[in-house]
């Protein structure tokens, strides 16, 4: 079986498994308080165009998301996000078992929320003569890309950034797939673009080519105040923290994380063109490494025979949506089997 499924199903990056070997004899201190660390943080502030910035390095996108939210917020206080975003329908209620509700905003396809629901959203609130009797949004949540693989532009993160601050609202992007998202065709929106307009936002590892890790990176001083002590709280603060670090560090090292995710994109769009060439429509316009036709369950279910995919739902009686995923791992001579046996259906 060859898997397109998702692009977490292999280990890792030869250049992270060698770092890893390397320096596997290597005392250092615990929690994160290594030179491996801060090293990768000395790094990623510098890519940042950021050198106030606070990184911390976590386990899981699921983990980085409830924990740096629990930190952001006051009891009463609430996330807002996409009705398909990943704190509202994957992550098993996470953000709520932190005590905090997530209002969900209708989306389309694309999985974006604009600047104009956000102010709606805030607005509608305060104009409630009941307003304290209800959870106060005060966090927006998006993420680069979104489950569908679109992306925002730096028009609609500086708008969604200005209505933020303008009603006080932290705002806060989750980056599992962060790479894919800045060297896509048409991408505009850069890591230093992050650190200016947002309050929080995280470098995904885990899918680009880490065994696993997820890069925090806080702007906002109140929000990282007390992070430690949450972080630690939740379960988050790895004794052997320089196992991230040791991998952040060679993410960032010569340009791996930005050539790993060019060439998780290249493939993804053979596949893109190959699928456009054989007539079937795309669920939704992803310009990164994921991939949703539309196509026919007869042919499906001979494609199943050989790859496995993610299925995103029904499209209509004979049609359902799939999603098709690159890895770094991803080798070409399966991207050619794949686009071949598609023509030959």
């Amino acid at each position: 079986m060859i898997r397109f499924e998702s692009d977490y199903l292999e280990g890792a990056l030869p250049e992270v498994m060698q770092a890893l070997n390397e320096t596997n004899y290597v005392q250092t201190p615990g929690y994160g308080e290594d030179e491996y660390c801060a090293a990768a943080a000395a790094k990623i502030r510098e890519k940042c165009a950021a050198p106030g910035a606070h990184v911390h390095f976590l386990i899981g996108g699921t983990q980085v998301n409830f924990t740096l939210i629990a930190a952001a917020l006051r009891p009463h206080q609430a996330a807002v996000a996409a009705a398909s975003g990943h704190i509202a329908v994957h992550e098993s209620g996470s953000v709520e078992a932190t005590g905090h509700k997530v209002i969900a905003l209708p989306c389309g396809v694309e999985g974006k929320i604009s600047a104009a629901q956000v102010r709606e959203c805030v607005e509608a609130h305060w104009a409630d003569s009941t307003h304290e009797h209800q959870p106060q949004p005060k966090l927006v949540y998006i993420s680069q890309p979104t489950e569908n693989g679109a992306i925002y532009s730096l028009a609609e993160l500086e708008a969604l950034s200005a209505v933020c601050r303008e009603k006080g609202l932290y705002l806060f992007a989750d980056g599992a797939r962060l790479g894919t998202a800045l060297v896509c065709p048409g991408a505009d929106v850069t890591l230093a673009d992050l650190a200016r307009l947002t309050d929080a936002f995280y470098i995904g590892g885990t899918k680009l080519g880490a065994l696993f890790g997820e890069a925090l990176v806080i702007m906002n001083e109140d929000i990282n105040r007390d992070f430690r002590y949450i972080e630690k709280q939740r379960g988050g603060m790895l004794a052997k923290g320089r196992l991230l670090g040791v991998q952040f560090n060679a993410l960032m090292t010569d340009g791996l994380y930005e050539r790993t995710a060019q060439r998780e994109v290249a493939l993804a769009w053979r596949l893109r063109e190959a699928f456009a060439a054989k007539g079937w429509p795309l669920y939704c316009d992803s310009p990164t490494n994921q991939q949703f036709p539309i196509v026919p369950d007869a042919a499906l279910e001979k494609l199943a025979e050989r790859y496995s995919f993610s299925d995103w739902g029904r499209a209509d009686p004979t049609h359902r949506v799939v999603r098709f995923c690159t890895s770094w791992a991803t080798r070409e001579e399966d991207v050619d089997a794949l686009i071949a046996d598609v023509k030959a259906l």
